[in-house]
């Protein structure tokens, strides 16, 4: 049997950094320290779900990865087991006792860095709603690139006349890309209209260069060559 925490989000903030420079000037919290200031908080609304034999799994990463969490409260949160779950859009931790548990506020998150990937909370444009959440950082500067994963969660089926019944499962969706100017929402690039849209300025060599070199929108590669040349302008 196999448990999963939901976790309601909250309204929160965001800050931008440099790419690969993760901010100064932070105090050093341990593992312990987050398990206790998680438990003091009481602004999260969780429910379980519990199902049977759930296929797949709703975790960028299943297994936990040491990292760290900086904080609103410039705190950084050092040699912290996270994972990222992707349904909840929200952030698991682990302390030394193996109890696992999800920020009951996600929006005081800053940056996360698990092992070797980025993530940064922060306001993005879908359905001409604006939400906040958790993204993958692919590149930053006046224009960021960020990367947005998905998971539906499908119910067990029933028996029909035709169809056998199928089990609970967790599909993973295609990765949506993202460019945010400056400390703006974020904004969904789904066709070259709107990536030649994101760029205010400089659209001749813009167009130029998403001709030239071909930059489809469902490839993260050519996007972050594309957002490292606007920033090099």
């Amino acid at each position: 049997m196999k448990t999963y925490i939901l976790t309601m989000l909250l309204a929160g903030s965001f800050a931008i950094y440099s790419f690969g420079q993760l901010p100064l000037g932070y105090s050093l919290r341990t593992n312990i320290d987050l398990y206790n200031s998680n438990q003091a908080t009481s602004g999260g609304i969780n429910k379980i779900l519990t199902e049977t034999d759930i296929e797949g799994a709703p975790f960028l990463n299943d297994e936990f990865i040491e990292g760290s969490l900086y904080i609103v409260q410039k705190i950084q949160y050092i040699e912290d087991p996270l994972r990222y779950n992707i349904y909840n859009d929200n952030l698991e931790f682990k302390i030394p006792a193996e109890e696992i548990q999800a920020l009951a506020t996600p929006e005081i998150v800053e940056r996360a860095v698990i092992g070797e990937t980025q993530m940064a909370y922060s306001p993005y444009l879908q359905a001409n709603k604006t939400k906040k959440g958790f993204s993958i950082v692919l590149e930053e500067g006046k224009i960021s690139l960020y990367a947005k994963t998905e998971i539906m969660f499908n119910p067990a089926t029933k028996p029909g006349a035709c169809k056998e019944p199928e089990p609970p499962k967790f599909i993973k969706k295609s990765d949506e890309y993202y460019l945010r100017v400056g400390t703006g929402q974020a904004r969904l690039i789904s066709n070259k209209k709107d990536l030649i849209a994101a760029f205010p300025d400089n659209q001749y060599k813009m167009e130029s260069f998403i001709s030239k070199n071909k930059i489809k929108t469902n490839k993260p590669e050519g996007l972050k060559e594309l957002v490292v040349y606007y920033n090099s302008l």
